[in-house]
């Protein structure tokens, strides 16, 4: 099962990504723009999603995900439960969600 420390080495891994504070909780951003974070007691991390991909992992699996309260779930933030998650279906989302926050500059291969 995944663990806080592992979705911060998974987040910070990903280029030019940085780990801040936002409202007294570990965040990770992208040039500034947060892609996801942890709960303060880092048992739960956050993500922002796309809704149809919110919608499609809180039906098959609202045991690991739930949607944040309110607007911010609304606007596809979404809680995960770190025990109830694989790492490896984990690191997938945490690259998914940094690729759509991420400047397209990032996203291409260096030319040569």
């Amino acid at each position: 099962m995944a663990t806080a420390a592992q979705m911060r080495r998974v987040a910070l891994a990903l280029p030019q990504t940085e780990e801040r504070s936002h409202f007294g909780q570990p965040d990770f951003r992208v040039r500034g723009k947060i892609f996801g974070g942890l709960s303060r007691d880092e048992k739960r991390g956050n993500l922002k999603l796309p809704s149809e991909l919110q919608a499609m992992l809180v039906d098959s699996n609202p045991e690991a995900f739930e949607p944040a309260a309110g607007a911010w779930g609304r606007q596809g933030w979404t809680y995960v439960h770190l025990a109830r998650l694989r790492v490896a279906e984990l690191g997938r989302l945490v690259e998914e969600v940094w690729t759509l926050v991420a400047p397209k500059k990032l996203l291409r291969p260096p030319r040569r």
